[in-house]
């Protein structure tokens, strides 16, 4: 194998009808092994490095999932997409998949395992984001998010108190610890901080579940991260929505950027699917704009708050039932 090259698998998600698989292939890549260091020399090169890569544009890929072969190719920025339908009955929980990068002479040049998960027949499933919504960010004021970015590592970045909390409850709420509800993270930050934000989300207890972020940037482009793709926001919540079409789905966002205006107009698009939504108050002055569009998705009769701290938000899950 070319030690270069290397594939990168993203948590996918699906049912046997519909599964999902996102990566990347690089033809090089920074070595960035996560030190969990209060340095932030440290943590400024180690966020740099995440920013420093190359990725394999149009090369072949090819993943196997149980018996199961299919081949695929690599978009202009090394990005995979596998869409499939399983030959056989999946069970529900996480399965391994792997991904090869093959070269023009069916060589392999690099492989890498990833896991796809099939949620268990439950009743609900959570959409959430993730900047300013589970974890401060600042993501309004670029100079802000930087700092946080910059200073901290993924073990320092604050979470909001009782957001964790809510999200547990959630999660094993109208079921059982066996069979947890789904969690999708969909954040306009890039996939070059996937790694950062599993182990955000694993140190400080938050669900499990598949991200799906926003395309690539380079290391010249990092004082950009996070500012750009809501439109492309839209596309990944309504794919989720369709691949789990019989599922009512509670969003949570905030509204320092656009998740009150995405998550409305999705809403007046598929009441029937929604049950829920929560956006958390980080800008004071856009609260009246934020509940004016909250009115409307109360009046497709789904629920909606906006609130100021996690402890609200769970009290009014339990109100709604959505915690039992």
């Amino acid at each position: 194998m070319n030690k270069s090259v290397s594939v990168k698998i993203y948590h996918g998600y699906g049912h046997k009808n519909n599964l999902v698989v996102y990566g990347h292939v690089f033809k090089r890549k920074a070595k960035a092994a996560q030190i969990f260091s209060n340095n932030i020399f440290v943590n400024i090169i180690h966020l740099f490095k995440l920013f420093v890569l190359k990725p394999y544009a149009f090369v072949r890929v090819r993943l196997q999932f149980f018996d199961q072969t299919i081949d695929n190719k690599t978009e202009h920025d090394g990005f995979f997409k596998f869409e499939w339908k399983a030959l056989q009955d999946v069970e529900a929980g996480w399965h391994f998949v792997k991904v090869e990068a093959i070269d023009e002479n069916d060589n392999v040049l690099s492989s890498s395992e990833g896991k796809v998960y099939i949620p268990h027949i439950t009743q609900y499933a959570f959409i959430s984001d993730i900047d300013d919504t589970v974890m401060i960010s600042h993501s309004a004021t670029i100079g802000r998010r930087l700092r946080e970015l910059f200073i901290k590592n993924p073990r320092t970045r604050k979470t909001f108190p009782d957001a964790a909390k809510h999200y547990q409850q959630l999660a094993l709420s109208h079921t059982n610890r066996n069979q947890p509800n789904p969690f999708f993270y969909v954040s306009s930050s890039e996939w070059n901080l996937y790694d950062y934000l599993l182990e955000t989300f694993r140190f400080n207890k938050l669900p499990d579940g598949a991200f799906l972020l926003n395309t690539l940037k380079r290391w010249s482009d990092l004082v950009k991260t996070g500012k750009t793709g809501h439109e492309g926001k839209l596309l990944r919540v309504m794919r989720i929505l369709d691949a789990f079409p019989n599922q009512k789905f509670v969003f949570f966002g905030d509204n320092s950027q656009q998740d009150p205006t995405i998550y409305t107009s999705i809403v007046e698009k598929y009441p029937d699917n929604i049950a829920a939504v929560y956006i958390r108050n980080i800008r004071p002055e856009k609260e009246e704009e934020t509940r004016n569009l909250l009115d409307k998705v109360k009046a497709k009769n789904v629920s909606a708050l906006l609130f100021n701290d996690s402890s609200e938000a769970i009290e009014h899950s339990k109100s709604i039932g959505l915690i039992q």
